[in-house]
């Protein structure tokens, strides 16, 4: 049996070493390599114009949102800090049980579409006091049913709703104070925080 292997698996990693290369030999156009090289960095014209579409039907959607936000540029960042502190596991291991509740990055669009959307949904739902008159408020303001969550009950029921095409989340409590914050959605995915881990 062990003669048996010793020759497969030669042959099996032979195979396996010309894996992941790239040549150009003389009748293929090293152009075509270089293009399929260069738009893997860059989202594809499809993804661009899925997302240009995206943003102009939300734009017509929520027309102030759209113009207030159309020019949000990213900010330059500073340099970060190196972090001296020295390796805790226990700390490795609740960041890694605890990783599903991050939330994903905002690009600067997005943090100002979301606190757009925060603040029209704050004043949109002044007076609404339950769950059933808060589905509906959103519906009225333009979110779709399939984008909302509403959650909980008596003084403690909140929402989460995922703006249409572009993102991001908006979640809050039915008041009264009303509050509304935007945020990214979670590692697991959707709007609303989870409750466990894996």
């Amino acid at each position: 049996m062990r003669r048996l292997l010793l020759p497969v698996a030669a042959v099996g990693l032979l195979l396996l070493t010309g894996c992941g290369t790239e040549r150009v030999s003389a009748g293929s156009s090293a152009g075509a390599s270089s293009a399929g090289a260069s738009s893997a960095g860059s989202p594809s014209p499809d993804r661009s114009a899925q997302r240009e579409a995206a943003l102009a039907e939300h734009a017509e959607r929520f027309p102030g949102v759209g113009e207030r936000c159309a020019d949000a540029r990213p900010s330059p960042s500073a340099p970060s800090a190196v972090a001296t502190e020295p390796y805790d596991p226990e700390r490795a291991k609740y960041a890694e049980n605890n990783a599903f509740k991050q939330e994903l990055p905002m690009r600067p669009d997005a943090e100002c579409r979301g606190r757009a959307h925060a603040g029209r949904i704050a004043e949109g739902l002044a007076g609404v006091r339950d769950g059933q008159g808060l589905r509906a408020a959103l519906e009225r303001l333009g979110y779709p049913a399939d984008h909302v969550e509403v959650y909980g009950t008596g003084a403690d029921v909140r929402f989460s709703v995922m703006v249409p095409g572009v993102g991001p989340c908006v979640s809050g409590l039915l008041g009264p104070p009303t509050s509304a914050e935007a945020h990214g959605p979670y590692m697991e995915g959707g709007c609303v925080k989870p409750r466990g881990g894996h």
